[in-house]
């Protein structure tokens, strides 16, 4: 059975004519005397443990030539025992090792599940507050419909304002989110509950001092009746202010004529001068893709002498921010705009009607002149007008003068011919249009965006991110940045309006 001949046991059994318990037995009785010999495998290196440590015991004190020959009587080389001795040698360090390996690894799966228990558990309170705060508001909307703040609340209004609340607050949800909710403050919930029943509002039965400056009956009818004097009746309170005082008599502010006016029902606009109108809010717009929504403005360049000045027409898609047209001229007419507009709808083969085009501008009198106008109407262009004096309704363009004139290169000097200043708008244009990566685009070029590549570009940076990510997910504390670009572009957006419940 042992080296070099290696012969199983059923070999051996039927050459001998020993039966093979009897050699198993044999074998299992000279292991434990500690007899090396081999297991079912005649290959050595899938011997036991125990085995190769029985060589390893058994070679130890031998030389080169004793271990040489050693090996050669047992069917062993030489490079097979130093590979057992070094296993040997190193086994209670890696036992060791792999005991702290061990631990370690324990060690920061209990992190990771006590840290996925805790964020189990936020999500969990905040699902219940998303939800007891949902089922608060439709609850406060159901019972008082589209009241504001401001008013005075009754007793039963009161009562169910802090049940809804309390219930809420049972729920799941936070005070302060409740209350908000509801549209009171956290104090006026404190307020109405701390005196453990909720009362009602003493405000209307208070006992309220008349202010010492209140004007008297009598002095309320002197002025109606001095705003009303023939020299007067045609006069407003700051003219009577006035020329009483020139004439050492003060009756009262203009502030106070004018709400005792107000009360007498006596002040109103007059003349022919258009009454005050509020200011409206800026036009909306928004664009999906391109060549949905334009805006234009002009911007002057200086020339070459001081006052003189060459005019850059330019026009911009807001949804990509390409510059789709320019020209510099030496003047600004409806003319030369309505042939701006022409070019640059030619260039962007824009001959179907069925896809609606707004283009944005200012209050300018290129921009509102009736050539420039019928022409828009003849390629199916919607205009749209910013607010007056309000130029960041016409942001777009406004930014894009900024880089124009900031660029490096920008000669502050002046253009010396109209030439010099059109070669040098069209190398401007190449590279905003092809190099400049916007910064608004997630750092892709305007033409990149307005032919459709954005997003096969910001795939491949993604990809990059999370390879990066995946060789050193140490140095990443949360996810890669955003790299997505936003589906619709506003121009003006409205502002959200502000969230308001049930009053009280």
């Amino acid at each position: 059975m042992a080296p070099p001949m290696s012969m199983t046991i059923p070999e051996l059994a039927e050459q001998e004519g020993i039966t093979a318990t009897t050699l198993y037995n044999w074998r299992k009785q000279a292991r434990a005397r500690g007899q090396v010999l081999p297991s079912r495998s005649t290959q050595p290196d899938q011997w036991t443990s125990q085995e190769k440590f029985q060589i390893v015991l058994e070679t130890a004190p031998m030389n080169e030539a004793e271990l040489s020959a050693y090996c050669r009587e047992r069917g062993l080389y030489p490079e097979q025992v130093e590979t057992w001795r070094d296993a040997c040698m190193n086994a209670n360090e890696d036992a060791a090792a792999q005991a702290k390996q061990l631990r370690q690894t324990r060690k920061a799966e209990q992190k990771r599940l006590r840290k996925l228990e805790r964020e189990l558990h936020r999500k969990d309170k905040a699902l219940a507050e998303t939800a007891a705060l949902l089922a608060l508001s439709k609850k406060a909307e159901a019972i008082w419909g589209d009241q504001r703040r401001g008013r005075l609340t009754s007793l039963p209004d009161r009562q169910r304002i802090v049940t809804l609340v309390q219930d809420a607050q049972r729920d799941g949800a936070r005070l302060a989110k409740a209350c908000q909710v509801m549209g009171i403050n956290v104090r006026t919930y404190y307020r109405r509950v701390a005196e453990g029943e909720v009362t009602a509002d003493r405000r209307p039965d208070a006992d309220r001092p008349e202010p010492a400056n209140k004007l008297s009956p009598e002095e309320r009818d002197a002025i109606v009746v001095l705003c009303n004097a023939p020299e007067y009746r045609s006069r407003p309170p700051a003219f009577i202010v006035a020329d009483q005082a020139d004439k050492g008599r003060y009756l009262a502010s203009e502030s106070t004529m004018y709400r005792v006016l107000h009360e007498y029902d006596q002040q109103h606009h007059r003349g022919r001068q258009q009454a005050p109108q509020r200011k409206r809010p800026p036009t909306t717009h928004q664009a999906t893709a391109p060549n949905r929504l334009w805006c234009w403005d002009i911007s002057w360049l200086p020339g070459p002498a001081r006052g003189t000045w060459w005019y850059l027409y330019l026009i911009m898609d807001v949804f990509s921010r390409k510059i789709v047209g320019h020209e510099v001229y030496e003047a600004e007419t409806g003319e030369l705009a309505a042939e701006l507009i022409q070019k640059a709808c030619w260039r962007e083969h824009l001959t179907d009607r069925h896809k609606p085009l707004i283009l944005h501008s200012d209050n300018g009198s290129p921009m509102k002149a009736a050539t420039f106008l019928e022409k828009l109407y003849d390629l199916g262009i919607t205009p749209s007008y910013s607010r007056p004096r309000v130029s960041n309704d016409n942001a777009f363009a406004e930014s894009a003068f900024k880089t124009l004139k900031y660029r490096p290169g920008f000669p502050i000097d002046g253009f010396a011919t109209l030439t010099e200043a059109q070669e040098w708008v069209q190398q401007f244009t190449e590279w905003y249009n092809h190099e400049h990566r916007h910064s608004a685009l997630r750092y892709i070029t305007p033409s990149q965006r307005h032919n459709g590549e954005a997003k096969g570009i910001l795939a491949q940076r993604r990809e990059v991110f999370e390879a990066a990510k995946q060789r050193h997910p140490e140095r990443w504390s949360g996810d890669i940045r955003k790299l997505s670009l936003p589906e619709i572009v506003h121009l003006n957006p409205e502002r959200d309006p502000v969230p308001q419940a049930a009053g009280f």
